[in-house]
């Protein structure tokens, strides 16, 4: 299918965000994709993931915009947290669904932070029919001192070549015990897990308002995680020290799929034609389902 696409500068609080829409000659779902940009990162993606997803998107049919919040890639002002950026995602909902006016709701589409910033962001915006989140982050001190303990050190010990080098002398114990033991320090520190939505305060680690929101949200998710990441291996063991996680995964909005050896951009082609369609699958399913 051919498509087009088309630059967009918007508004924004009276700075610029840069975007680019790419979209079918005729738009067959009522559904566009709106991709958030992860930080410190673009709207072209890395290994220019987000730009080829766009063209596989609208070449199946699907509206895609791809944008720059600001402070990050050609957009104007200050950087700023991904946890700062609900009113660059509701002016960039607002220009998609004006330049695409068949469109009537928008699938949020993020990595990483950009996940979890769809994920604050979906509870607000009755535009927002579902969220497509790839390997969301929720690091903490305490949560990626865990995930290197069991992921890292464990498997260092267990592997030939560490005790080759130890025997030989090529290896500094000392260090690597200091570091190990650094890790520990860090990995005995957790925050309780509230499951109350109505108590949680404003400034409660992200590892509880993360689900907290995603809860709250009530859309419709497809959750992509990579088996080579600390931060998906991150995600899984915070989600599930959580009350409120068996409540997601149980209800008939959430999805969860696992891609054992990717990593944590799905830099291969193969990885990353895997997620194009299952993108596009997936949002061609709740496009029929509204």
């Amino acid at each position: 299918m051919n498509i087009r696409e088309e630059a967009l500068l918007i508004d924004c609080a009276g700075e610029q965000q840069l975007a680019i829409v790419a979209q079918p000659e005729s738009a067959s779902l009522r559904l566009g994709v709106l991709v958030i940009v992860g930080g410190p990162q673009y709207r072209v993606g890395s290994h220019r993931q987000f730009l080829l997803l766009a063209r596989a998107l609208a070449a199946a049919g699907i509206a895609c915009m791809r944008f720059d919040y600001r402070g990050m890639g050609d957009s104007d002002g200050r950087m700023r947290s991904f946890e700062d950026i609900d009113a660059d995602i509701a002016c960039a909902v607002d220009a998609f669904l004006a330049t695409v006016p068949a469109l009537r709701g928008v699938v949020l589409w993020g990595l990483c932070d950009g996940a979890s910033a769809a994920c604050f962001y979906a509870p607000q915006d009755a535009r927002v029919a579902g969220m497509i989140l790839l390997n969301p982050w929720v690091r903490t001190e305490a949560g990626e001192a865990k995930v290197m303990l069991k992921n890292y050190y464990l498997r260092r010990m267990l592997a030939p070549e560490f005790w080759r080098k130890l025997l030989s002398g090529r290896f500094s114990l000392t260090q690597s015990l200091t570091s190990l033991f650094g890790m520990l320090r860090k990995a005995g520190g957790s925050a309780p897990v509230t499951a109350n939505l109505a108590v949680l305060p404003a400034d409660a680690p992200l590892t509880q308002r993360l689900p907290h929101s995603m809860l709250r949200a009530d859309r419709a998710m497809l959750i992509l995680l990579s088996g080579r990441d600390f931060v998906a291996a991150e995600f899984i063991a915070e989600m599930d020290k959580s009350s409120l996680w068996p409540k997601i995964m149980a209800s008939r909005h959430a999805e969860l799929r696992r891609f054992s050896d990717a990593n944590h951009t799905f830099s291969s082609r193969a990885w990353r034609e895997a997620v194009e369609l299952a993108s596009i699958e997936w949002t061609r399913a709740l496009a029929n389902r509204l």
